[in-house]
């Protein structure tokens, strides 16, 4: 995978994102599908702090500082740590969307960057930093994917009792 390649599913999928959400309600927003299942606000929460303390760090560990640790993250955890449900949709999709561009501008600026080097992840084995950017962009559609299903959930409790089977399986 390229780089600019990298840089430009990273932009479309935040654009994506944000169709995808922008117009949620706040009842929808904090709707899940069951207690242990995470709400769209959630899911926007954290894809902001992935961006901030997650990937962008990561890959500039792996080309800047490659026998450094790397800082501990619990994204699971921060989920309730955090009370991401507690917030506002609005002001949590700007902020991924202004992490995501500032994302978008540190990677456009790496000229000559060491893709092919490799780190050793303490769960993960090694990884190189061109697997860390591809890992950043499957990232993106697994959470695509996910706020998709919730969209789909939210509308199959919302016209009850009719039926949605015209439409196809889920």
């Amino acid at each position: 995978m390229e780089r600019d390649f990298a840089v430009a599913r990273l932009r479309a999928n935040s654009e994506t994102v944000a169709a995808m959400v922008r117009w949620v309600s706040d009842d929808q927003a904090r709707w899940k599908p069951t207690p242990e299942a995470w709400s769209v606000l959630e899911v926007v929460c954290h894809l902001g702090d992935e961006e901030r303390e997650d990937f962008r760090q990561r890959v500039d560990y792996i080309l800047h500082r490659p026998g450094e640790p790397w800082p501990p993250i619990q994204p699971e955890a921060w989920v309730t740590a955090r009370a991401y449900n507690e917030r506002d949709l609005t002001p949590m999709l700007d902020d991924f969307l202004r992490e995501r561009h500032e994302s978008l501008r540190w990677l456009r600026s790496l000229q000559d960057a060491a893709w092919e080097r490799v780190v050793t992840h303490p769960r993960g084995g090694e990884i190189r930093a061109i697997d860390m950017l591809a890992a950043w962009v499957a990232h993106d559609h697994l959470h695509i994917r996910q706020l998709n299903e919730l969209h789909w959930q939210f509308l199959a409790g919302q016209v009850l009792p009719e039926s949605l089977d015209y439409a196809g399986g889920w």
